[in-house]
């Protein structure tokens, strides 16, 4: 047990598991009660058109990552109430181009040295000392903009139409929650993966929903789920040698399904 806290990279892992499970609950609680899982989807598969520019154009994955996501979460916000699609068709032309894009984005690059794998599924052994600062950075930026917002997301998210004759900037608040939503993604991809980040997204605020329907308490259960889910899915794949990301999604999947129990027998 102790051993592996001796290893460098499992330390980096917990560090990084720790701050994200604190920040995709926060964000996992709003995505639920505003039913954007979908949103979560389109947005994380997003950032891997992000990745590839980035090392087509020699410059961070992280940076162009941010940029592609947050553009094409505010795109889809934006197409979703404003046109005459739906927000599923608009979620779906962009996931497809931003993962089309990806690919040419990778093949005209002469000199691709990205840990492609590691950005799809997360990899523990990718995570350094300066992803923990761009994590630390970015997180607590999340975290302080929905703590400074929290009562006018929280508002939106309950009841809509009354927070529109109420005169509060609605269309503002849902491109505000769409970029957090996007750092939170991106700042997520190493350690959990693009393809997997989006069930982080959702899981804690679903499994906590199952146990409580006070939003205190829901984002207190939802914070411990994910922190159990990241930790314990750590523990579970150093000592079985399994894939990270998919392991912490696993793990936070069987919680939900016992949560979901749970409340069924209650009623």
């Amino acid at each position: 047990m102790i051993e592996i806290f001796r290893l460098e990279f499992m330390q980096n892992a917990f560090m990084a598991g720790t701050m994200l499970s604190l920040v995709l609950a926060v964000v996992s609680f709003f995505v639920v009660l505003r039913r954007l899982s979908f949103i979560g989807v389109g947005v994380a598969h997003s950032a891997f058109g992000g990745v590839a520019l980035g090392a087509l154009l020699g410059i961070s994955p992280t940076l162009t990552a941010i940029g592609f996501a947050v553009a094409v979460a505010n795109a889809i916000g934006y197409i979703g109430k404003q046109g005459k699609l739906s927000t599923d068709t608009a979620i779906g032309i962009f996931f497809s181009l931003s993962m089309a894009l990806g690919v040419i984005f990778i093949g005209m690059s002469e000199q691709y040295n990205v840990d492609l794998f590691g950005y799809l599924f997360g990899n523990i052994l990718a995570i350094t000392r300066t992803d923990l600062v761009i994590i630390a950075v970015l997180g607590g930026l999340v975290l302080a903009s929905v703590f400074m917002f929290f009562k006018e997301l929280l508002f939106v998210a309950y009841d809509r139409e009354v927070a529109l004759v109420s005169g509060m900037p609605v269309a503002f608040l849902d491109h505000f929650f769409l970029t957090i939503l996007a750092l939170a993604v991106v700042i997520s991809m190493k350690i959990i993966g693009i393809v997997l980040v989006s069930a982080l997204l959702v899981i804690p605020g679903a499994a906590a929903a199952q146990i409580t329907q006070r939003y205190v308490s829901m984002i207190a259960v939802a914070i411990v789920i994910a922190l159990i889910s990241t930790i314990g899915g750590l523990f579970i794949s150093y000592y079985g040698d399994l894939a990270s990301g998919a392991t912490i999604v696993t793990l936070a999947s069987a919680i939900f399904f016992i949560t979901f129990a749970v409340s069924q027998i209650r009623k």
